[in-house]
């Protein structure tokens, strides 16, 4: 028997204060796969949501794999006949992609698309593939037959699909905060599905507060509250999407050496850093590695600190994350 779970946010923006502040305007949509939700303080709130959620919705038609007009379902389709034209956006969230994979050792792979699709986590479809049919998807996962020159993309092997779903988060958050500093907001918080990014600051002059999901507990039950300004926080984790099959627990982040969902000590890893791309792809890359290598690679890293949590229930942080700590 399968049974098929999806948590659509894995952090909570905690909106409390002592003081009355200027009263919030916020909106929430279906964009990305996931529940996406703004909140702003300003003056113009209304017209920079609008903003807000056109450039949401302008960004997903570039880079989901699917909408069928998207630049990576065109890539796709081409895929081993033809380089296609590309929007700047699509190559650089390609090309950011890329330095993930050479970061995580080849762990993270935007090049997963056939794998991911074969096991349709997060979809109705989702089930355990046979080996035979992981081994075909193993053999049309190469990052190296991914070729751009910056203006046209094309898979080399015809098989292959690109998959954006572990970075195009973050890069289009970044855009957002972008967006709204631009147009003067005076404070903001953006959340697509669990990547938040704060912009400005709170009215009150505290900083914004973001609870990090308890892996073992009902949603919106906090193991811990950080306090950011101007930073991103992301999470992944084996509680994010998954299903059960005869017993087993399968869950979303796969593994493109093993073709299985990946094993690891860590059951969740939120990720502050002051770009949500940067988020996006070090919670992933963190959480595959496990927690004696991710905390050595986020070490190395200036500006970014982690706290993970492991299967074991203790929670580990880096060195620097005091500041950030409730």
């Amino acid at each position: 028997m399968k049974k098929l779970f999806i948590l659509m946010i894995a952090v909570t923006v905690i909106l409390t204060s002592c003081t009355p502040v200027q009263e919030p305007y916020s909106k929430t949509e279906f964009y990305l796969g996931t529940v996406v939700t703004i909140i702003i303080y300003d003056k113009n709130a209304e017209e920079l949501m609008d903003g807000a959620m056109l450039e949401i919705e302008r960004l997903e038609n570039l880079l989901s794999g699917n909408i069928e007009d998207s630049d990576i379902s065109k890539i796709n389709s081409a895929a081993g006949i033809e380089a296609v034209e590309v929007s700047a956006e699509t190559h650089e969230v390609i090309t950011k992609g890329i330095e993930y994979h050479e970061t995580s050792n080849g762990l993270f792979d935007i090049s997963i698309g056939p794998l991911v699709d074969l096991w349709g986590i997060g979809t109705t479809n989702a089930r355990v593939p046979t080996q035979d049919e992981i081994n075909i998807a193993m053999d049309n996962i190469d990052i190296d037959a991914i070729v751009s020159d910056g203006k046209r993309v094309i898979l080399l092997n015809e098989d292959m699909k690109i998959d954006l779903g572990g970075i195009a988060k973050g890069y289009i958050a970044d855009r957002v905060a972008e967006y709204l500093k631009k147009n003067g907001c005076d404070g903001a918080i953006i959340n697509l599905g669990g990547n938040v990014l704060t912009v400005g600051e709170k009215p009150d002059g505290t900083k914004w507060r973001i609870g990090i999901q308890n892996p073992f507990e009902a949603t919106g039950t906090y193991i811990r509250v950080v306090e950011v300004e101007e930073m991103s926080v992301v999470t992944s984790g084996s509680y994010e999407r998954f299903f059960v099959e005869d017993g087993i627990t399968y869950h979303h982040i796969l593994d493109p050496n093993t073709g299985y969902p990946v094993e690891t000590d860590i059951a969740g890893v939120s990720i502050i850093s002051s770009r949500s791309v940067d988020g996006d792809g070090l919670s992933t890359t963190v959480f595959a590695m496990g927690y004696e290598k991710g905390i050595s690679l986020i070490e190395l890293i200036s500006g970014v600190e982690c706290i993970i949590i492991l299967k074991d229930g203790n929670i580990q942080y880096s060195s620097g994350i005091a500041e950030f700590l409730d």
